[in-house]
């Protein structure tokens, strides 16, 4: 069954406003540190519990897509996420917001189902530009998110957010049922087989560790920015509110509009090229952070240069790693995404010990070592294929 560009166009929206829901705590964590009377660093914690909860159900939900019928397991996890984010909506405290966090990071995996099925029924020809307009949702619903939540945020306060979230879910489960086509599993052993095979296609398959290492540190990169970002806009000179902060995804969204264009990109040339320039991006963006830090059109034009870099680089390898195995895509996808996300996750744990530690500029110094130990991995990898060319 080929795909219409209305249910292309459909897969993008519901993957952009369900990835939104591990992302609408970050503009917002000022506030719960005002209301739980907790430091910002401890607030921030909240942030790295969805993103763990999110390689957690990456790793152990996201494999099951080869083994169920996937429309299925979409509408049951999304009916799930939108419990998460009515409990998180309720937290009586700290610790509560933190378990509510692993809860929606955890449920909210959906995109990671999305894109396998897009890439099932798309043809070879078209596959790279299917998945870059749904990675478009994907990558608008990350930064657009923090813009509605910190809006909602300062209007309504956080509560307020997470309560319009699960009304979203809501409809977002009704828009699926109608419009998704259903898909047939691919595997027929056990659960227990299944999480085997992820041991094996690692192994196997040396494009797969090489994408996965390069992503998780340009996801680590993409988790140490936005975490410590609102600390940062918070503070003196700018003191910005939650609805200002926000603002500085409609900047981020500026970059993730070229989702198409690196797909198309993916499919006529050589992807690695796009990765190339993508890690140029990263380290342009991080050099305006450091020196302009305190003009927030260097900050600006920093968030546009990371958020295209980052693009060219996930879309390119995503690419990359679906044409491996077409049979095995979920499976792929799971230790593509669960790589990139432990790599998210372990950037906002770096990002809220330097902040404490160097502020402002060790975010900055973390952040550019990062994208240095990407860029080491693509050289090493470059220079391995040519000699086995060679050879």
């Amino acid at each position: 069954m080929a795909l219409s560009k209305w249910t292309i166009t459909v897969m993008a929206l519901c993957t952009g406003l369900i990835v939104a829901n591990i992302y609408y705590s970050q503009p917002l964590l000022v506030l719960m540190s005002d209301e739980f009377g907790v430091s910002e660093t401890n607030a921030g914690q909240v942030t790295f519990f969805t993103q763990v909860g999110y390689a957690l159900g990456l790793l152990f939900c996201v494999p099951l897509g080869d083994m169920l019928e996937k429309k299925r397991q979409i509408i049951l996890m999304t009916s799930a996420a939108t419990i998460a984010l009515a409990l998180s909506a309720m937290s009586q405290n700290i610790t509560m917001l933190k378990i509510t966090g692993l809860l929606i990071g955890f449920t909210s995996v959906v995109p990671q189902l999305i894109l396998p099925l897009a890439a099932a029924l798309s043809s070879d020809q078209n596959r790279g530009r299917v998945i870059g307009v749904v990675m478009s949702g994907l990558l608008i619903g990350i930064l657009l998110s923090r813009t509605l939540s910190g809006i909602v945020g300062n209007q309504l306060g956080w509560r307020g957010m997470f309560w319009i979230a699960t009304g979203i879910s809501v409809l977002l489960v009704i828009l699926m049922l109608f419009t998704f086509p259903k898909s047939e599993p691919t595997f027929k052993g056990t659960y227990g087989d299944l999480m085997k095979s992820l041991i094996t296609l690692t192994k196997e398959q040396p494009v797969l560790r090489e994408a996965s290492a390069i992503n998780a540190c340009s996801f680590a990169m993409f988790g140490l920015f936005w975490t410590t970002i609102v600390f940062l806009l918070s503070d003196a000179p700018y003191h910005y509110k939650s609805d200002k902060i926000g603002l500085m995804g409609l900047a981020a969204a500026a970059g993730a509009l070229g989702a198409p264009l690196v797909g198309r990109i993916a499919d006529k040339k050589n992807p690695r090229i796009a990765i190339g320039y993508g890690i140029i991006f990263l380290f342009i963006g991080y050099f305006l952070f450091f020196f302009f830090k305190t003009e927030i059109i260097g900050i600006v034009v920093g968030i546009i240069a990371i958020d295209l870099g980052l693009q060219s680089i996930h879309v390119s390898n995503q690419t990359r790693v679906y044409a491996l195995n077409p049979s095995a895509r979920n499976r792929l996808n799971t230790v593509f995404m669960t790589t990139s996300f432990i790599g998210t996750a372990i950037g906002s744990g770096i990002g809220l010990s330097v902040w404490r530690i160097g502020q402002w500029t060790g975010v900055c110094i973390a952040g550019t070592a990062l994208i240095t130990i990407a860029l080491i991995i693509y050289l090493l990898t470059y220079s391995g294929n040519k000699r086995k060319l060679a050879s």
